[in-house]
Formats: C-alpha cells, sequence, structure tokens
C-alpha cells in the first residue's frame, strides 16, 4: 500500500470519531452559480471549522460535485448558524435541494420547510427517529450486510454472530443486521444494553460462553456498548485469548487488534449523496425518508490478528485498502 493511501486513511478516522461528536468544520468558499442554472443545484451545507478534517470534507464535496456535474454551492456553518439566515440564502437563490453533512449541517437545516425543500444528510452515524422522518439520512456505519459478507468471506466457519447494543442508538441497524444475518446464514445474538455495566455484563456473558470454532464478535459504533476504556480493552483482550474473531464497524478498532472493518470510501460517499438528492428533486424518483446504512466502504486489517487466527490473507480474494500494523 502506498504511503499517501496509508496516510489518508489514518487521516479519516481520526476525523471519524470527532464527527460523531459533532466537531466536523472547514472553511469552503460557497460556489457561484448564475440565475439561470440556480433552480438546478445542490446546496452543501457543512460544519465551519478547519484542518486537520478539511481534507474529509473536501473529498466528500468532490464526490458530489463529480456526480452533479459542479451544479453544488457550498455553505460553511457554525454550531450556532441561522436556520433563518440559510432559508433566506436558499430562497433567494431558489435552491429545492440540500445536502446537510454533520451534526452541524443538520442541526442548521432542521428548521427549513420541507415542503420546499428536499434534505438529504450525512457524515452522521444516527439520528433521531422524528429528525430521520423529516429526510433522507445516509449513515456512516457500515451495512451489516457489507460486513457480514467481509466476515464469511474471511472466516467461513462462522455461525454465530455476538453483538451487544445500546437499542437508542443501533436499533435500527440491529433490524438490517438480522435480514443481513439470514442471508449469509448466520444466526445473530444480539444483546440490549442501555448503560456501561450491563454492557460490561452482557460481554462477560458472552464471552465465557463463545466457541471460537463458529462465534464472531461484532462491534458496532455505540458510545455506551463499545466505550473505549472500559469495554474495548476487555473484549480485545478475551478474543484474543480465545481466538475468537472480532470485527468492527470503526476502522480505529483494527489499529487495536480488531480482525476488520469497514470505512467510508469518501469520493464514493459525496456520489452517493448528490444522485440521492438528484432523485429528490425529482430527477428519477424521490428516496425513502429514514436511516441508510453506507454501502460505500473500504476494507480495513490486522495483519497481526490474522495471522494470530490462521488467516492467510495472501489467499483472500477481498482487496485491503488499509493494513495494520502499519508497514
Amino acid at each position: 500500500m502506498e504511503e499517501s493511501v496509508v496516510v489518508a486513511c489514518r487521516a479519516f478516522w481520526v476525523a471519524l470519531r470527532m464527527a460523531m461528536l459533532g466537531l466536523w468544520t472547514l472553511q469552503w468558499p460557497a460556489a457561484q452559480a448564475g440565475p439561470d442554472d440556480a433552480t438546478r443545484s445542490i446546496a452543501v451545507v457543512y460544519p465551519d471549522i478547519g484542518e486537520p478534517f478539511r481534507s474529509v470534507f473536501t473529498t466528500i464535496i468532490n464526490g458530489v460535485e463529480d456526480r452533479a456535474k459542479g451544479r453544488v454551492l457550498g455553505y460553511p456553518v457554525s454550531a450556532n448558524a441561522s436556520t433563518a439566515d440559510l432559508a433566506a440564502e436558499l430562497r433567494k437563490r431558489d435552491i429545492r435541494t440540500v445536502i446537510a453533512l454533520g451534526r452541524n449541517g443538520m442541526r442548521a437545516t432542521a428548521g427549513l420547510d420541507r415542503s420546499a425543500i428536499s434534505v438529504v444528510a450525512g457524515g452522521v452515524l444516527s439520528v433521531p427517529e422524528a429528525e430521520a422522518q423529516n429526510a433522507t439520512v445516509l449513515s456512516l456505519a457500515p451495512d451489516p450486510a457489507l460486513l457480514f459478507a467481509r466476515l464469511k468471506s474471511l472466516v467461513p466457519s462462522t455461525r454465530r454472530v455476538l453483538v451487544v447494543y445500546d437499542p437508542r442508538q443501533n436499533g435500527w441497524l440491529i433490524k438490517l443486521a438480522r435480514e443481513a444475518a439470514k442471508v449469509h446464514g448466520l444466526e445473530l445474538v444480539a444483546q440490549e444494553a442501555d448503560d456501561l455495566k450491563a454492557a460490561v455484563r452482557l460481554y462477560q456473558e458472552l464471552l465465557s460462553s463463545s466457541d471460537a470454532r463458529r462465534d464472531a464478535l461484532w462491534l458496532p459504533q455505540d458510545s455506551i456498548t463499545v466505550d473505549e476504556s472500559a469495554v474495548l480493552p476487555l473484549v480485545l483482550r478475551e478474543a484474543w485469548n480465545q481466538s475468537l474473531p472480532l470485527f468492527s464497524s470503526s476502522v480505529a478498532h483494527v489499529k487495536r487488534g480488531a480482525l476488520f472493518s469497514l470505512y467510508p470510501d469518501n469520493v464514493e460517499l459525496g456520489r452517493a449523496l448528490a444522485a440521492t438528492a438528484l432523485n429528490a428533486s425529482g430527477t428519477t424518483g424521490a428516496p425513502a425518508r429514514g436511516l441508510h446504512p453506507l454501502k460505500d466502504v473500504l476494507l480495513a486489517v490486522n495483519t497481526r490478528t490474522a495471522s494470530h487466527l490462521g488467516i492467510n490473507l495472501t489467499a483472500s480474494p477481498q482487496r485491503f485498502h488499509l493494513v495494520f500494523p502499519e508497514p
């Protein structure tokens, strides 16, 4: 893997964690559009802070521009941006479709008249159900179907997937995971936990009864059940000791010892957001509102963990875009 690719990917997972905290920002001058093409343009509303997260937004917006053929107007917003001011600007340019990136972007567009403006959101893991009903949200949470496909490719013997999750954050994702598990011939053992104490207890129970010959442990992106200080060290240590395959929805966990993860292909994510926005404007039909899992993904793998589990990565048909430990 070329050094530039590794550096770019390392920057992404750092930015991803910040995005989950609502701290993404970027300085990006608004594109210029004439009155004749204003109605054909897409407005991209994104957080207004600087590097090192600018490159993430730059890449996503590049993808948006590529798919939208350059008809993109950029609106950087602060955490306390005025929805009224944004709405006035959008009306002035006769914008009917908006892509909101990150928490700040969604916050700024929350009060827009949805009967006049369609909102497509991205750059967030999940949103409250009420918000999801008013917009099409492309989540940063990898599609469970894609995760399970990679798992079966790397560890064909897997029959059960164990997961502990907070239903407030990932109830929607587990619903998708149950269907995906059936498709891939897997049994999904999903345990709910609404606080850290319950999560630790459930992990201890699952790990004590797991069978490395058939089981694998999945860590979703969940601030309660995948606590970085209390949960992650525990499950990484026990999974290693038991030679239990452990995979994650967070690329940061691969560096710490998870077997693999999927993470966003930012250019393709931008293109997907643009395609969804164009559909929302009436090009080919309005997209379904609600949360949609991430489908434009890259694959990260930990070679040390793979070797420990007896997995021959050179024989795998998978293409690995990010490898840990770093060369």
